[in-house]
């Protein structure tokens, strides 16, 4: 199966697994269910989801057992675009090609949903019948983590510190490795722990998601200029109205493409040092790092 395919199989898989989790209900509070249907379901990439289910298949595992985290997963990365677009943070009124969450269902809403996604995920996992109670242990605690302080909270927190302010590569790089590749990596992580990985498998996971993550988010700050009404719907994007420092500001498009490219052969090298057929991730990571939008 061709990279393109197996996203495609894969996502609609995702796709059916989160439309089961989340269901409309006849109850006083749907309007929850109805936010959450609007914000998560439909257009995105399904990328987090897709490389926690490529990194167990990887080491030899059924999708099955990766499905559940994975979607997890997907929600929390939903949770946090929630946030993101409300007019206190990057104020964005666009969201995968249609009217961010607040500005259908209004900042309260906003707010709840995106508390929902993430408690919820957790629960998931939790609750999971396909998991031993190490892995649910084990995922907990990568997950709250990485989503967290010392992962993607702590990237918004130092990304809304940086609004207005020259910043060098150095702490712009800290920013993105904690607001965007966190996740990322703790998406690859979890396939690994799924998949009962050693601990030296594990590093080499980590650092791969490391470099992967940091490329990814270059790229973004790459799209944001070449492609702004595609990705976002308006001519500029947030962070060139937030006056943000990214990639593309302080070294230019083709710079910050060759970062990204040499992050992505990087990581490529830390796949190389696993024993398992990492064929999947390497087509995945080509994709994340030359994409156009």
């Amino acid at each position: 199966m061709d990279i393109n395919s197996y996203l495609k199989v894969k996502a609609d898989y995702i796709e059916q697994k989160l439309n089961a989790l989340i269901p409309e209900k006849n109850i006083p509070f749907n309007s929850l269910y109805q936010a959450a249907r609007y914000s998560l379901l439909g257009n995105g990439k399904r990328l987090r989801p897709i490389l926690t289910i490529a990194t167990t298949e990887s080491f030899g595992k059924p999708c099955e057992i990766a499905l559940a985290t994975a979607c997890a997963l997907e929600m929390i990365h939903t949770y946090s675009l929630i946030h993101d677009d409300l007019p206190c943070m990057d104020n964005d009124d666009f969201r995968r090609g249609k009217p961010s969450l607040h500005k259908t269902f209004g900042d309260g809403h906003a707010v709840l949903t995106g508390d929902y996604l993430l408690t919820y995920a957790f629960e998931i996992v939790a609750c999971d019948m396909q998991l031993t109670a190490n892995h649910k242990v084990s995922l907990v605690s990568l997950i709250a983590k990485l989503a967290g302080c010392q992962g993607m909270i702590a990237g918004q927190v130092m990304d809304i510190q940086a609004e207005g302010k020259e910043i060098d590569l150095d702490a712009l790089k800290e920013i993105h490795r904690y607001k965007t590749g966190a996740l990322i990596n703790a998406s690859i992580l979890a396939g690994g722990i799924i998949a009962d990985a050693s601990v030296d498998e594990l590093q080499r996971l980590n650092d791969f998601g490391h470099d992967i993550g940091l490329a990814y988010q270059i790229i973004d700050d790459v799209i944001d200029v070449t492609a702004p009404e595609s990705k976002h719907g308006k001519k500029l994007a947030s962070d060139a109205i937030n006056q943000k420092t990214t990639y593309v500001t302080l070294l230019g498009i083709d710079e910050a493409r060759k970062s990204a490219n040499a992050l992505y052969e990087r990581s490529l090298c830390h796949l190389a040092k696993l024993d398992q057929d990492t064929s999947t991730l390497k087509d995945l990571a080509k994709l994340l790092v030359h994409r156009e939008i």
